[in-house]
């Protein structure tokens, strides 16, 4: 009996090529025969420094000889202890505690877990989770119940929460994704917990922006009528929306953030909740039925903390920022070339992030063309992979001048096939 491999968001009754990858380095990935391939989506969102950055990879190579995994509950070490101090140059003052899991789906179920244990310890009914349209958290059950219902989770409906949503801040229609807000806040008979969002951006929602203004405001409303705000900076942060994480640039300071791919280099899994004093005092308690329950076999992980301490090193000593401002750069040159298309629509950038729709001017995920915009760039030896008729750019800090060209003029090229098909 042979044993077949089930590929995520892959369906394999369409008989796609699988390319098979040997190795990686920088921002490349290269097949057995030598065959270059430029990682424009840093590997869906997680690589920020590089593949195989030397500094990580050494970090992740010492420590498995030291101390390779073990529990945590009622126990440390010290890689964890470096990673909580090294936080702290990164994170708000305000964001006291952090709680180790091993993904963005699961740093996601922690703060609801956390949000709504704050208000069961408190002795207040709150139960309602606010959502924002077309958003996306994950693939675990409550990540997906306070994600957009739909293809991606309609086949288990049955399993997910009910949620109040508010719509997405469209440009020119913000006041009505606000007052939808303050309109769920101030319900006194079925007052939220909280309100989770993805600040500034949108990822697989479709790259839809939204601005630092609207952010903040939500964040006040939500800090007026005492709702707390959970940031899930899982794809924003480290660096994918030109600063460190996205609140930075609103001024927000969230109750609790959720953070993990770039959290590590995009190495290795691991994630982390940081949460407020208050949610943490909550849970604090000589009574052990008032603790927080979560917890995962490879919680903080050793290896995997050495990695991200390797990653804040990375932030402190190398020019991470400028690498980032270079590529800010680039693609608002690009963004003008794009604009002479007939068949681009929608162009928009937030950091290092560009995104645009080709033929049909809306974003749909299962348009057709996306398998065929997929096969096209598989065929150039570029990955990218568009959402629906979506294309999007978000490639790792270290990518040269040069492979970001090749990247936009295969871009180009597509966007004239597909014209004159």
């Amino acid at each position: 009996m042979s044993i077949n491999i089930w590929h995520p968001f892959t369906q394999h009754g369409l008989g796609e090529p699988i390319p098979e990858i040997a190795r990686a380095e920088a921002a490349a990935l290269y097949q057995a025969d030598g065959t270059k391939i430029i990682d424009a989506i840093s590997s869906w969102w997680v690589q920020t420094h590089g593949h195989c950055h030397p500094r990580i990879v050494s970090a992740i190579q010492e420590q498995s000889t030291r101390l390779d995994q073990m529990i945590f509950a009622g126990w440390t070490h010290e890689p964890a202890r470096e990673l909580a101090a090294g936080l702290s140059d990164f994170l708000p003052e305000s964001l006291e505690h952090i709680f180790f899991s091993d993904s963005g789906s699961t740093a996601v179920e922690v703060a609801l877990k956390m949000a709504l244990g704050y208000w069961h310890n408190r002795r207040e009914s709150r139960q309602k989770i606010l959502v924002m349209e077309h958003s996306y958290h994950g693939d675990t059950i409550g990540a997906m119940s306070v994600g957009a219902r739909g293809v991606f989770n309609q086949a288990y409906a049955p399993l997910l929460f009910d949620v109040g949503t508010i719509g997405f801040p469209e440009a020119g229609a913000e006041q009505a994704t606000l007052d939808q807000l303050e309109a769920f806040c101030k319900d006194r008979e079925n007052p939220p917990a909280a309100l989770i969002v993805e600040p500034l951006i949108l990822g697989a929602g479709g790259m839809i922006i939204y601005s630092a203004d609207i952010l903040a405001q939500m964040a006040a409303i939500c800090r007026e009528h005492d709702v707390l705000f959970i940031a899930d900076e899982v794809m924003t942060g480290w660096g994918r929306t030109g600063t460190v994480f996205a609140c930075e640039q609103a001024g927000v300071e969230p109750d609790i953030l959720c953070m993990a791919k770039g959290l590590t280099g995009g190495v290795i899994p691991l994630a982390v909740t940081a949460a407020t004093d208050p949610i943490y005092q909550a849970h604090y308690s000589e009574n052990r039925a008032q603790m927080f329950f979560h917890s995962s076999s490879f919680t903080a992980n050793p290896i995997a903390c050495a990695a991200a301490n390797a990653n804040l090193a990375i932030w402190r000593d190398e020019p991470v920022q400028q690498r980032i401002d270079a590529i800010i750069a680039s693609h608002l040159a690009f963004s003008d070339r794009l604009k002479q298309k007939s068949n681009v629509s929608g162009l928009r950038q937030c950091g290092t992030i560009l995104a645009f729709e080709i033929d049909d001017g809306a974003g749909d995920y299962m348009s057709s063309l996306g398998p065929q915009l997929l096969a096209f760039f598989r065929d150039h030896k570029i990955l990218l992979r568009p959402l629906g008729n979506t294309i999007y750019i978000m490639p790792p800090y270290c990518i040269s001048s040069v492979e970001l060209d090749a990247v936009y003029a295969v871009i180009e090229e597509a966007i004239d096939h597909f014209r004159d098909c």
